[in-house]
């Protein structure tokens, strides 16, 4: 199966009934700042360049950000601190993602969650999360990517189940890098959250310094 036919199929997708109600109901009663908005409310397909050597995971769409846009990451906070970063590490053709019809475009770089419907409380269950990773594992086996950057625990947690073997143990720490068996290169970072970054705890110089590290692992 080809990202296209994935994509495609995705956008059909009802496997989680809690998550269909949530994204589909969000996209009806709508933001108020956004009440003139037309709500994309389906699951949100990966986004980037497909010949990319960066996979980036992140945890979800927000419920009125990538559940409204269409676009991961695109249209909320996490968004404004993550593309600045990717333009100035020379994967995102500009620092701003407002919409689909923007003009942005990643290069070397792909983007997926590892779930693809906006969860009430960005909290997804353990089944959602199951149900989604089919969808990864066909992007990560189409686009075999030498790096592989996670967003936040979630998404390092989420992910290791198909990078990694039964027993392996990787911790998840901020820029910590670890050597996976296929000979690619795992990444993490803090999530780029409101709560993360208005609290210092992910600041603008840490977040590059991760960036600087992936240009590093590539361009070797």
């Amino acid at each position: 199966m080809t990202i296209e036919e994935l994509n495609a199929g995705l956008l059909t997708c009802r496997k989680c009934p809690r998550l269909v109600e949530w994204r589909e109901r969000v996209a009806r009663e709508k933001r108020r700042a956004y009440r003139d908005y037309d709500y994309w409310g389906k699951p949100v397909p990966g986004f980037g360049d497909p010949n990319a050597r960066v996979f980036l995971v992140g945890l979800a769409p927000g419920a009125h950000g990538s559940n409204r846009t269409g676009r991961q990451f695109t249209g909320d906070s996490s968004g404004n601190f993550l593309f600045p970063a990717l333009f100035r590490a020379g994967f995102a053709s500009q620092p701003t993602s407002t919409s689909r019809q923007d003009g942005l475009y990643l290069t070397d770089l792909y983007t997926a969650p590892i779930c693809r419907c906006a969860p009430p409380g960005n909290k997804p269950t353990l089944q959602e999360k199951k149900n989604c990773l089919p969808y990864l594992k066909v992007e990560l086996d189409s686009i075999q990517p030498q790096v592989i950057v996670t967003l936040g625990r979630i998404a390092f947690d989420g992910i290791l189940p198909l990078i990694s073997p039964p027993g392996s143990h990787f911790s998840f720490g901020h820029n910590a890098i670890h050597k996976l068996s296929s000979g690619a290169w795992l990444v993490c970072s803090y999530h780029p959250s409101r709560q993360n970054t208005q609290t210092g705890r992910l600041t603008i110089e840490m977040f590059d310094q991760v960036w600087e590290t992936v240009r590093g692992l590539i361009d070797k």
